[in-house]
Formats: C-alpha cells, sequence, structure tokens
C-alpha cells in the first residue's frame, strides 16, 4: 500500500521488475521511494534476482506476493504476471540485465517480468545495469535500440565503479533518476481525472460495539474494499474523507482520515460530512464500504467483566447508517415521507453488502435503501472474502440488470465502481471546501453490512 511522502505517484500501481544484477540489492530502496511518492508497488522478479535479494523482504516492504515464476498461481488462482499487466499505471525494470534486454527485444517470455511488460499497455521504464564492456557490446546496443522503438523509456546507466573492478558505463542510474522516469511516464500516460474538484467520502473497515472496556463485539473486516476505493478515487483527483474503524491495512496519507469504531460514532462522522454548512451537501459521493455492526450489546459495562462459567448477552439492533443518510438526502422523515427539503444537488450514494451463500436479498436492498448502487459479494465464495485481495461482486442499479463482475484485485472492482459513481454525478456541481478533518485521534465505532 501506499506511504508517505510527496505524492507524485498517490493512487498508483507501479510494477517493479528486478532482474539478475549484483544491483538487485539497489532494488529494495527503490522500492520504498516509489511508495514514499504513495505508489502501491507489485514486485516481478527473475530467479536469478532472488539470489542477490530475499523475496521475504520484497513481499514484507510491498505487502504483496513476490511474483517469480510464470507457472506459478498466487492464492486467488490469477495469473499473477497477467493481473499486473492490466492494473500497473507503470512497469519499471531496474536493474535490468543483457540478458533481459535481449529476452524482451525478441519477446521472449520466459519470466515474469517479460511476460507483464508483452501483457501491458502501461508505460515501461528500463533502467539497465551491467558490465561496461557488455552494455557497449553492438548486440545490447540494438537490444537497447529496439526498446526504444517498442516506446519504452530507457534510463541509461551511469559512469562509475563496476561490481568487476573496473569502472565503466554500466553502474545503474541513481535512483531519483528512475523515480522520476516513473513519475514522468505515468505523467504522459492517459490520466483519468474526472474526479478532479470533487468530494468523495469513504467508509472502511469492522466496527467494534463494546461488552466492557476490554472486549466487544465485532466482525472479520480488514477494511481493504474501502481503501482500494479511497486510493481509487484519490487516483482520479477526489478529495477523499475516509471514516475508517478497525482496519487491518495502511490508510492513503493523502486522505482526510476520520477514526469512528462503534456506530455512534461512525454516525457522527457521516452526519458531519453530510452538511457543508452553507445549504449544500457536503460531498459528491458516498462509498460505504464499512462492516457495520447489526447488532451492540444493550448495557456495556464499565469495568471489565471476570471471567465465569457462561456469560449471556443482550443484543439490540443498531441504527441502520447508510438509510438515515439516504433519507436525510432525500429529505425523508423515519417514516419514509417527506419532511425536510431535499439536498441539491444530491449526492451519488453507493452501499455494500456482504452475503453468504446467495445474492438474493440484494434487490430487495438497493430499493430498501435507496442507493443509487449497490455492491453485493458472497464472503463465503473463495478470493471474495474478508481479508482476500481480490473480490467477486455483483452491481446492482436502479432501473437496470444487475452487473456479475468477475474475480477482480479490490482496486480494480474500485476502478469499475468509481466508472458508474462518475456517470451518476451531476455536471454542475462542485465540492464545497472544507470537509471533515483529518484526525488519528480514537474515538469509539461500530459495525453493519459490507465487504472485506
Amino acid at each position: 500500500m501506499s506511504g508517505a511522502g510527496a505524492g507524485r505517484l498517490v493512487g498508483r500501481t507501479v510494477g517493479l521488475g528486478i532482474t539478475g544484477s549484483i544491483a538487485a540489492f539497489k532494488a529494495v530502496e527503490l522500492l520504498r521511494l516509489l511508495q514514499a511518492e504513495g505508489a502501491d508497488v507489485r514486485v516481478l522478479a527473475t530467479p536469478s534476482a532472488l539470489r542477490f535479494v530475499a523475496p521475504l523482504t520484497l513481499a514484507a516492504l510491498s505487502r504483496h506476493p513476490v511474483d517469480a515464476d510464470v507457472l506459478d498461481l498466487p492464492p486467488d488462482g490469477r495469473i499473477g504476471h497477467i493481473a499486473t499487466a492490466s492494473e500497473a499505471d507503470a512497469i519499471v525494470v531496474a536493474p535490468a540485465t543483457a540478458n533481459w534486454l535481449g529476452a524482451m527485444a525478441n519477446g521472449l517470455a520466459a519470466d515474469p517480468i517479460t511476460a507483464a511488460c508483452l501483457a501491458t499497455r502501461a508505460p515501461v521504464v528500463v533502467a539497465p545495469a551491467m558490465d561496461g564492456e557488455m552494455y557497449a557490446h553492438p548486440a545490447t546496443r540494438a537490444n537497447v535500440a529496439r526498446l526504444r522503438d517498442f516506446g519504452y523509456r530507457i534510463v541509461e546507466p551511469e559512469l562509475g565503479p563496476l561490481a568487476s573492478g573496473q569502472v565503466g558505463v554500466g553502474r545503474l542510474a541513481a535512483l531519483p533518476q528512475i523515480v522520476a522516469a516513473v513519475v514522468a511516464a505515468v505523467a504522459g500516460a492517459p490520466d483519468r481525472r474526472d474526479l478532479a474538484g470533487r468530494h468523495v467520502v469513504v467508509t472502511a473497515g469492522g466496527t467494534a460495539e463494546p461488552i466492557d472496556p476490554v472486549r466487544f463485539v465485532g466482525n472479520r473486516s480488514s477494511g481493504r474494499m474501502g481503501v482500494a476505493v479511497a486510493e481509487a478515487a484519490l487516483g482520479r483527483g477526489a478529495r477523499v474523507t475516509l471514516i475508517v474503524g478497525h482496519v487491518a491495512v495502511p490508510l492513503p496519507p493523502a486522505a482526510a482520515v476520520v477514526r469512528a469504531e462503534t456506530t455512534g460514532a461512525m454516525r457522527e462522522a457521516l452526519l458531519a460530512a453530510l452538511d457543508a454548512g452553507d445549504g449544500r451537501t457536503g460531498f459528491d459521493a458516498l462509498v460505504m464500504a464499512a462492516a457495520v455492526a447489526d447488532f451492540r450489546p444493550t448495557r456495556p459495562a464499565g469495568t471489565k467483566l471476570a471471567r465465569g462459567s457462561a456469560l449471556t448477552l443482550e443484543l439490540e439492533p443498531t441504527p441502520d447508517l447508510l438509510a438515515e443518510v439516504v433519507r436525510r438526502v432525500r429529505g425523508l422523515g423515519p417514516d419514509g415521507l417527506p419532511a425536510a427539503p431535499a439536498l441539491v444537488p444530491a449526492p451519488v450514494l453507493v452501499g455494500f453488502a456482504a452475503e453468504t451463500g446467495s445474492l438474493a436479498r440484494a434487490a430487495d436492498k438497493l430499493a430498501r435503501k435507496g442507493v443509487d448502487l449497490l455492491v453485493a459479494n458472497d464472503v463465503a465464495e473463495p478470493g471474495s472474502g474478508f481479508g482476500t485481495e481480490t473480490n467477486r461482486v455483483t452491481l446492482y442499479a436502479r432501473s437496470a440488470e444487475p452487473e456479475a463482475w468477475p474475480l477482480l484485485s479490490k482496486r480494480a472492482v474500485a476502478e469499475r465502481l468509481l466508472d458508474r459513481v462518475v456517470a451518476l454525478l451531476s455536471p454542475d456541481r462542485a465540492s464545497p471546501p472544507g470537509g471533515a478533518p483529518a484526525t488519528d485521534d480514537r474515538v469509539p465505532s461500530s459495525v453493519q453490512e459490507v465487504p472485506s
């Protein structure tokens, strides 16, 4: 996930290809620099590269499995290099050996990096590193020229001391120069800034209803889906307020974060974001991806309960946060009748529904909740539950047939969903100034029905 930093790659996915040069050890720092710019980095490596740098290091830092074998399938069953090829905004190969340059120039997809580069439409940046005589050889120069003909950006190696002990042109370019090439490549690619000037509010993560000061009723949501929506919205130019309960993933630093760990706290945060204070709605779109609890203890204890042979909890329903927001937007009272002027312009409202075994109730929820879009998934299905990198969802919209999407990464689901949100946005609306403040203060939170 994204790290903190200048943010020139916020909301972007970058494939980092590492080949078997001694300079491979520098790829670890390159990964961190890309993350510092806000990029989500997916590592692809040749087998020889992993003799220089451990896959555990790369996986721990990137928070993604390392793709090192074109025949391996990740746990979600997708083809790793194809997933990276389709989701990456750019691929950078650093260091690139003479062997890899020759393979790529001739389309030999024997490793995940060449396979991903063959399968992608994203810009490719290549930073060669090798002995000086190897780089000067006519075969290598011809391969580099051919990659340029493909449209690849070549970050030329530098003059300096080499692993052989000689001095020559073959030293990997300075890492900031490589990062700058990636930034330039992404900037030159088609960039959908279709949410520029818009304010998107996203809820994410699970909520926790206290039983006593140390125990709670919660759920298994990791917050990955909501965070993916927030990152995708940031990448498309939106100002994002992220209202979060318990999450197991890093939060995008460019978002304004509001902590809300109970239903009550999340309700307060949503209502505060809803009113801009000038007669206008406070956001252009709301994506309710948090797993808000349906029930909470009726009488939480003020002190820790002593361990006993049994414990009986009396639970009561929590407020339906999404339904309340929809009523306020539409100007309706709790009875569903007009009670106040509707908010104008009306924001786009998106709900989620986590089901098990069947999505039969989803269409009814779309109508009952009154949202514009409802995203439903079966959390019992492999690859589509809590904590996974992927999701298989069905999109429900008013006056339209349900759309069953294939198994996709949660970021890809987020992008498709935002395509639909953009299509529903009022063209003459501009986001109001201000909005919910960024804060890391912990306030109590809640639980509802939504994805992981």
